[in-house]
């Protein structure tokens, strides 16, 4: 049996601990299990989260959408995170984040994070110059000298490659960081994603449904209209869906018997509302709405749980349908099997025929026929 990285007494005697990651929602959605365990396994232990943010820019013109990254609503929910560092997402600012976390003299600093990792473990021990710092550590070439001097800076590390079996899915690779790092053991059950929803949250899904005519009540219809959620964005171009696509889908489910009535909302990512709605009012499609969360995070998890059914490329949404208990077809590439939706009963992936095909070579058909199962 390996011994935990970090010493058990210095855990007995901390009063704080600052994690670093450079963390997506989806990672979120996973890892959020994990800090919340760790809350729950030692609860004197206050938990700090340094969110890097890896698109830092010295472009001002980036600077309003990366300040209202949606996953700072998320960790501001969280009772079991204390401090949130969310200013560095500009150079200027990541070095006042720095000097603010300086202040706080951490016993224990741990670096979560995979990209760039000798970046981050000289990070770490910048921020806690004479406290325990861990952290990831890849394998350094011969010639990579500055790797190297900088894994020098850890206490303890470990390959984050190396630390879970291949093929597992990202939940049990999380928690087996945080065996090695901690010595945590946890059930598969008890990594499930979860999210809890403000109530004020909840009542602006229902308010913007009745606004939108999509409202029903489920107790006095005996086969109300169905809600269905389409999102075909991602980051990268590779994962996304064309929305050409979503007008051939939206046409199609129609043609289902059990599916005419259906109501549809299509996730947008803000930045591309303008160019959504240009397209869809070029094609008049009827009980169609956009959507975006533009005003807070909160706002898509609710939406979500009004539905009947979520459609998604590989994002964050589908990961949060598993949170929601919505049943997702999940569309996604070959390269990340360990990334798909953890709820079984509830989710059915629609994989590329070849690793190196984008999302986009999924076709309608091909969504239909599990529709039709």
């Amino acid at each position: 049996m390996t011994a935990q990285l970090v010493p058990a007494e210095l855990l007995k005697k901390t009063d704080k601990i600052l994690f670093i990651a450079h963390l997506a929602l989806g990672d979120f959605t996973y890892l959020q299990n994990c800090f919340q365990a760790f809350a729950q396994a030692f609860p004197h232990i206050k938990i700090h989260i340094w969110v890097d943010e890896v698109r830092r820019t010295k472009n001002t013109a980036a600077w309003p959408f990366l300040k209202k990254y949606a996953l700072y609503d998320w960790l501001a929910e969280c009772p079991f995170v204390a401090k949130i560092y969310q200013q560095t997402y500009s150079p200027a600012l990541f070095e006042e984040s720095i000097a603010e976390a300086q202040k706080q003299q951490y016993p224990l600093v741990v670096s979560l994070s995979t990209l760039r990792p000798p970046m981050y473990a000289t990070l770490a021990r910048q921020i806690s110059p004479q406290g325990f710092v861990a952290g990831m550590k890849k394998p350094a070439g011969v010639l990579a000298l500055h790797k190297r001097l900088a894994y020098r800076k850890l206490d303890a590390a470990f390959d984050p490659d190396r630390v879970a079996l291949p093929g597992v899915h990202i939940s049990e690779v999380y928690a087996a960081w945080f065996n090695r790092l901690f010595g945590m053991d946890s059930a598969a059950s008890s990594r499930q994603p979860f999210v809890r929803i403000p109530g004020q949250w909840g009542r602006y899904a229902q308010e913007q449904l009745k606004k939108w005519g999509f409202d029903r009540d489920r107790r006095q219809s005996v086969n109300p209209a169905k809600l269905v959620f389409v999102n075909p964005y991602a980051k990268t171009h590779k994962r996304c869906w064309p929305l050409e696509r979503v007008v051939e889908l939206v046409a199609a489910i129609r043609t289902q018997d059990a599916w005419k009535d259906t109501r549809f909302i299509v996730n947008v990512v803000p930045e591309e509302m303008a160019q959504a709605r240009t397209f869809f009012d070029g094609h008049a499609v009827e009980r169609l709405q956009l959507f975006s969360a533009q005003e807070n995070f909160f706002q898509l998890p609710a939406m979500l749980r009004e539905c009947d059914l979520i459609i998604s490329v590989e994002t964050a949404v589908m990961h949060l349908a598993n949170a929601v208990q919505v049943p997702v077809i999940a569309l996604m590439r070959q390269k990340n099997p360990e990334w798909a939706p953890i709820d079984k009963e509830n989710s059915i992936v629609i994989t590329t025929a070849n690793r190196r095909d984008w999302v986009k070579a999924i076709t309608v058909a091909q969504v239909i026929a599990v529709l039709k199962r």
